[in-house]
């Protein structure tokens, strides 16, 4: 194989004055909604926010001499850009970093707010890449590849290691799958370690490219994704190597599961996690008697996640859980009925968020109005009872379901 455990255990030697053990606790409030004992490895709690600085310092701490005054190159739009960027400035070595065209100002301007020299070029990450492959070769820079390679794959590798001396009783690890990196060089120490452990990856459905690869099917992925940071189209020679070994299986989740994982960390872990983090919460919460028994290990991979993202899943987490509810209310178009859906409302303990007062494009008798109400409540029970006080009241009114 690529690396062994001789190797993880030199990259954790290489890494320890540079980077701090990260967080590995249980998580009792989550373990009480999957049904079983989860534990966490909070890979969010890096500098750069990930766990790409792992494999980036063990990569960089390879070079030679003449290799770090001669500066590395990478291609990235996220987590990999800003840890490289970060530690090459660090060690005193130029990093470039080759981004595809279109990538966000906001990643940009923090990857050079690290030190990195951006590169703007192509319309895709695999157009970012064979550009820097050419500037490698044609300036001599030595090229830090985001997964596949032996260095990158050791320092992640890394995790497990402070992982399983946190909780050596673990029965399971699931960990996000992009490129296959992360899970590579766990998976190697892990095994070695505890040989018992199953080792379950996590790709988002959009994405599935390990799976299909290890499956021997042709690779037909694409689309939006929530979890950008596993949305790899490409994924990696070397750690496939690795997974089809010592992986027990790849699971697969759907954008709605990654949302939800998102809403549970912030809600219920207080914990700020972008969807690739998530994906192992996701893997477990839909499929929970897999699970259900076992001390379950999530590597919580990064938490990177755009604020207005963020507030978008919240919101939507908010009306999957019907704490904030549209209601469609019919009434007579005359004076002081709108006030009286107004009392009846507050009467019930809803909270009113906005309304919407519609005479005209509804498809309703001349003499009657139409009116959505942006309800807050306590939870679905609650609606069920704010609903009957309507109807008591001789009011109609229906749910709108705007988020399935």
């Amino acid at each position: 194989m690529p690396i062994t455990l001789d190797d993880v255990r030199a990259a954790a030697a290489a890494i320890a004055g540079a980077l701090p053990v990260t967080p590995a606790e249980a998580s009792p409030r989550l373990s009480e909604l999957a049904g079983t004992e989860l534990f966490l490895k909070l890979e969010n709690q890096h500098h750069t926010g990930s766990f790409k600085e792992r494999g980036a310092v063990n990569k960089l701490k390879s070079l030679t001499p003449e290799q770090a005054r001669a500066g590395v190159i990478a291609m990235s739009a996220g987590n990999h850009a800003q840890a490289v960027a970060w530690h090459a400035t660090r060690l005193g070595i130029q990093a470039t970093i080759v981004m595809p065209a279109q990538t966000p100002f906001t990643k940009v301007e923090r990857t050079e707010a690290y030190g990195g020299r951006v590169a703007l070029h192509g319309e895709t990450l695999s157009d970012a890449g064979a550009h820097a492959q050419e500037l490698a070769a044609r300036d001599g820079l030595t090229f830090v590849h985001p997964y596949d390679d032996p260095w990158v794959m050791a320092g992640q590798g890394t995790a497990a290691l402070e992982f399983l001396a946190a909780f050596p009783d673990l029965d399971m690890l699931v960990v996000p799958v992009g490129g296959g990196g992360l899970i590579a060089g766990m998976a190697v120490a892990a095994k070695a370690i505890k040989p018992s452990l199953r080792i379950l990856g996590v790709e988002a459905a959009a994405y599935p490219s390990m799976k299909q690869a290890l499956a021997g099917e042709t690779v037909d992925c694409g689309g939006v994704t929530v979890a950008e940071g596993i949305a790899v189209k490409a994924p990696g020679i070397l750690t496939r190597e690795v997974i089809a070994r010592l992986v027990d299986d790849i699971l697969v989740v759907d954008e709605a599961a990654l949302e939800a994982a998102v809403y549970h960390f912030v809600t219920v872990q207080k914990l700020v996690v972008e969807a690739a983090g998530a994906a192992p919460l996701a893997a477990v919460l839909a499929d929970p008697a897999r699970f259900k028994g076992r001390k379950v290990g999530l590597v919580v991979t990064g938490g990177n996640l755009d604020a207005r993202l963020l507030a978008q899943i919240l919101m939507r987490g908010l009306i999957r859980d019907g704490r904030i509810v549209r209601l469609r209310i019919g009434l007579t178009d005359v004076p002081g009925a709108l006030a009286q859906i107004c009392r009846l409302l507050g009467d019930a303990g809803g909270n009113i968020v906005e309304v919407y007062h519609q005479r005209l494009f509804h498809d309703v008798p001349v003499k009657m109005a139409e009116i959505d109400v942006i309800l807050e409540t306590r939870d679905r029970g609650h609606v069920g009872q704010i609903l009957k006080t309507l109807a008591a009241a001789g009011c109609r009114a229906e749910l709108m379901l705007d988020v399935s």
